[in-house]
């Protein structure tokens, strides 16, 4: 046997009769990972779990181990996929194992470690792309925290002609909603995680802090703050205080390297923004770190900001701020929403009084659902700026809090602050992670926001209060909020059609350097039950990368070709799965048909 083979399964292994063990890849401490090979010929990810070193909070109620729970229910281009599970016994010890699909590159760690990273382009591609998954695993009905973006959990896929960044091991991965004392730091590097997570309460807000570390480490060389904590790792606390007490200096910014390419004081501003002490200072949305890092949103410089202390340093502020931009331009398709919220909404509050006349005001509140990337928060944003009026995004981890009472606080100055400033717009979106079910096993603490956000909600439309919510399971949300009086309509968001995809390219493609031919009806042709932000994401942008870097413009045969390696993020199931969701919402009867009923949304 090779001396330097270490691992616990020797070489041939064979697990479940499907697996052949290769090589040893590395230790964790309380995993192993190989690399195998499959009955089919393919390349896998192994990774088995000994049982007696896991803590108790790797486990769900039911005993069933949360990695692979969660990487069972993720499907994002930007994260390692699962493959399959299992146990095997082995020298009379049983482990659990996991199977993931294979990634041919290295992790951001080994090249780094070899090379530097040469220009802000890949900078903003690595960097972007982690982004994109935490955007997914943070919009779940029930949203997933990392708490483990290092370097070394970054893997870049080298299969393609443009590397592309993956988020792997989620040993560490907790729902947001569980409770905060299933949150184990034992082997995590300290120099990369939030301050706050130190004090067992992780968020959204705590990977973003994360990811801010490793674009610091990627453009200095180290993390922020480091500390050589090595020697105390017999004693976590120690270790921890030295980190908390390293960060409350002033952080620095050693000089920038001029081999690094087209480096701006931009990339500075977005850095002091992710990496505040204070999760209520720093980016609020891994979509608002996106849109930051490519420049659609200006940020101010944090030391240019004056400081404001509140009274209450749990209380998270919601910060209201009149809407700016292209409105309903900005907008392809979704005619029929675009005149409804024009009738109930923008006419209503521009014209109050002729509304008066006929015993009418603004709803109270409106529920957009459908599947992820149809554009619910895109239209939001965009309703906004075409009204005008004062406009509050929420998330849940801006109202959401451990402690006792605070949420309900949170729901109550959020609705004190927009009648202030009426006439206001409240988005909230994923309201189905704040505001579930009272008869599901929600903790007492979400129910009793529950009924807090249904006492605010009483006549909202008539103190000039709009509320807007985004979900993709509505049928996880309180009945009581979709009731008359409430969340008064409910639209479904489907996947762009025929013309609406069309439109998509021409809007996002004309503004760019494109090549003469471009056939927008093949394009969407192409692009049947593709939703709105593969169209951009995965699709427009990608070809403006790949034409960027061959120097050329955007072609017809550049777009196909990324089309053709690109497949729809949302599956034929997911969407079939949505249907049943919208039929079910409309009171429809859902019956056995053999092809796929016809998508659309309806009021």
């Amino acid at each position: 046997m090779d001396i330097n083979y270490k691992g616990i399964l020797p070489k041939n292994f064979s697990v479940d009769e499907k697996y052949s063990v290769m090589l040893f890849i590395k230790q964790g401490s309380n995993a192993e990972t190989y690399r195998v090979k499959g009955k089919d010929g393919k390349l896998y990810f192994l990774k088995l779990f000994n049982y007696a070193k896991l803590h108790r909070s790797a486990f769900d109620s039911e005993n069933n181990l949360l990695e692979i729970e969660f990487l069972k229910s993720i499907k994002h281009p930007n994260i390692v996929s699962y493959k399959d599970s299992g146990e095997l016994i082995f020298e009379g010890k049983k482990f659990g194992f996991l199977v993931l699909n294979f990634i041919a590159g290295e992790t951001l760690a080994e090249k780094i470690s070899r090379e530097k990273i040469d220009s802000v382009y890949d900078l903003k591609q690595i960097i972007s792309a982690v982004l994109n998954g935490l955007n997914y695993s943070h919009s779940l009905p029930e949203p997933i925290i990392h708490n483990e973006i290092t370097p070394q959990n970054i893997m870049l896929d080298l299969s393609g002609d443009i590397p592309q960044a993956k988020i792997i091991d989620f040993g560490f991965a907790r729902s947001f909603h569980q409770s905060s004392k299933a949150y184990n730091k034992e082997g995590l590097n300290l120099n990369y995680v939030a301050s706050e997570c130190f004090n067992s309460f992780y968020s959204p807000q705590s990977d973003l802090f994360s990811v801010g570390a490793v674009m610091y480490h990627l453009l200095f060389g180290m993390p922020p703050w480091f500390k050589d904590i090595s020697k105390f790792e017999a004693d976590r606390t120690k270790a921890e205080d030295v980190i908390i007490e390293e960060r409350k200096k002033p952080i620095s910014f050693p000089k920038i390297s001029e081999d690094i390419v087209d480096f701006d004081e931009s990339v500075l501003k977005v850095l002091k923004k992710a990496l505040q002490n204070d999760p209520e200072n720093r980016f609020q949305s891994a979509k608002e770190f996106i849109q930051a890092l490519n420049g659609e949103i200006e940020i101010e410089d944090v030391d240019t900001v004056q400081k404001v202390k509140s009274d209450d340093k749990n209380q998270k502020k919601i910060k209201t701020q009149r809407a700016k931009g292209k409105g309903f331009d900005a907008i392809a398709g979704m005619k029929e929403l675009k005149e409804q919220m024009q009738l109930d909404v923008i006419d209503a509050l521009n014209n109050p009084e002729e509304y008066a006349k006929f015993g009418l005001t603004i709803p109270n509140g409106m529920l957009l659902y459908g599947p992820p990337g149809c554009g619910k928060t895109f239209f939001a944003k965009h309703f906004a700026e075409e009204v005008g009026s004062n406009f509050m995004h929420v998330n849940p981890g801006t109202l959401k809090s451990r402690y006792i009472n605070a949420t309900e606080e949170n729901i109550s100055k959020m609705f004190q602050e927009a009648e202030k400033n009426a006439p206001t717009i409240i988005f909230i979106e994923e309201i189905s992670g704040l505001f579930p079910s009272r008869d599901s096993d929600a903790h007492e603490m979400s129910k009793n926001a529950v009924e807090a956000m249904l006492a605010e909600m009483d006549r909202t439309g008539e103190k000039g209060i709009f509320v807007l919510c985004a979900t993709n399971y509505p049928d996880k949300i309180d009945a009581a909020l979709l009731r008359a009086g409430r969340l008064d309509k409910k639209i479904y968001l489907p996947p762009p059609d025929f013309e609406a995809r069309k439109a998509m390219f021409e809007m996002y493609l004309k503004p760019r350097p494109i090549d003469f031919g471009i056939d927008y009806d093949k394009l969407a042709h192409l692009t049947e039950n593709y939703v709105s932000s593969d169209i951009k994401d995965s699709i427009v942008d990608i070809a403006s990368r790949e034409a960027l870097k061959a120097k050329s413009r955007i072609t017809m045969k550049i777009l196909e070709d990324v089309i053709n390696r690109t497949k729809p993020s949302v599956t034929l199931q997911e969407l079939q799965k949505h249907q049943q969701i919208k039929a079910k919402m409309n009171g429809e009867i859902i019956e056995e048909k053999n092809d796929r009923p016809r998508i659309g949304f309806k009021l």
